[in-house]
């Protein structure tokens, strides 16, 4: 069995030698802090006070019974029993396996309207299994169409809150797109809108936006995507220097209007730990008046230029013509969104929108893994 071990112990850590041939390290100070008597047994919190063992801790003796490493700790620490299995797959230096962790799959305007991922409300609503399909392919995409949503305002957010709790904004919990008088917006207009992410001036801009055509019977009103992160790993091949500059120099955002004045500053491309892009932040509206240091502003804007027209090139971009029915799905702080102009007086033109955050999304993802694999489950 790859899960039998021979423990061995060092100064300041226990190896664990598995009959596979691999060997890992387990520091006595992480034992000791994650032995599972110190988590309460109803809430999964950590109860245990690290305080109240010294750092430089020790284990009188350590050994293998059945499918469990024991460890007598010194000092009347008690003892810690760990499944072999659980340490092996929660080792230190690994990654915690998470099923919310769905690598991105960046794409480019070959992948057409086509290719986007689709998937039908009834199942997404009634399915398990095939809401946790759509989850994952939306994710790895980040942008998909739910078909078949019924002729209410509220169908699109059902779907929203099925995943978790809806994001409020200073535009409300929801939101209606419709061309209207005395807009604060320009998406409250017949106007085009250049490809961008929503609300760059929040503190956090929302994650996943719902976009609910209820009627799409103008002339013109295509919607246009791009996928950030493909854009921005291009950039990043024909112009490391401007790449660099785009993802550290951070730069400042502003929405005011009569009651609100929201600002935040924030790169415009954002890497995760492991150095790959994560996050796109991007919108020419919402850009407040450039205050960098002189000296590096020619370049920056060259950098800023270059990304705004990789944005417009037909290379990266996906059109689609929403029906009404479909509601489409994406990352808002990776995939761009924008529109073609259309004309009012042609027909009615009403989406109706709503965000949920990013961490809502990947705990639904986890809550359904963690359903699917009880015994009970199939």
């Amino acid at each position: 069995m790859t899960d039998m071990a021979t423990p061995r112990l060092e100064a300041r850590q226990l190896l664990l030698d598995w009959a596979d041939g691999e060997s890992h390290a387990f520091p006595y100070i992480w034992l000791r802090d994650t032995d599972p008597a110190g988590f309460h047994p109803a809430t999964g919190e950590r109860v245990f006070d690290l305080t109240s063992v010294p750092l430089e801790l020790a284990p009188e003796a350590a050994r293998i019974e059945g499918a469990s490493l024991v460890i007598d700790w010194q000092g009347g620490a008690g003892t810690s029993r760990f499944d072999l299995g659980w340490l092996r797959e929660n080792r230190p230096g690994a990654a915690r396996p998470d099923p919310a962790a769905v690598p991105a799959m960046p794409w480019r305007g070959d992948l057409g309207a086509g290719g986007v991922p689709r998937a039908r409300a009834a199942d997404v609503m009634r399915d398990d299994a095939a809401f946790a399909d759509w989850l994952r392919r939306s994710k790895a995409y980040g942008l998909s169409i739910v078909e078949g949503l019924d002729d209410d305002t509220e169908a699109g957010c059902a779907v929203a809150r099925r995943i978790g709790f809806l994001r409020e904004t200073n535009f409300g919990l929801t939101f209606e797109v419709v061309s209207k008088p005395d807009p604060n917006n320009l998406a409250y207009t017949s106007e085009a809108l250049p490809l961008h992410t929503d609300l760059t001036n929040q503190e956090l801009p929302p994650g996943w936006q719902f976009l609910h055509c209820l009627a799409n019977e103008a002339e013109g009103g295509g919607s246009v995507f791009c996928d950030g992160v493909a854009v921005a790993e291009d950039l990043a091949r024909e112009n490391p220097d401007a790449f660099e500059l785009l993802a550290t120099v951070d730069i400042p955002f502003r929405f005011h209007d009569a009651g609100t004045d929201i600002r935040a500053r924030k790169t415009v491309i954002r890497r995760g730990r492991d150095g790959r892009v994560e996050e796109i932040c991007f919108n020419a509206h919402l850009a407040d008046i450039l205050d960098i240091d002189p000296a590096i502003m020619p370049d920056y804007y060259a950098a800023y230029r270059r990304l705004m027209q990789m944005t417009r090139d037909p290379a990266y971009l996906v059109t689609l013509k929403l029906k009404a029915g479909e509601m489409v799905v994406f990352d808002n702080r990776r995939v761009l969104h924008g529109r073609a102009a259309f004309d009012p007086s042609t027909g009615f033109r009403h989406l109706r929108g709503c965000y949920v955050d990013r961490g809502e999304l990947d705990s639904r993802l986890r809550v359904l893994a963690r359903a699917a694999a009880r015994p009970d489950a199939a």
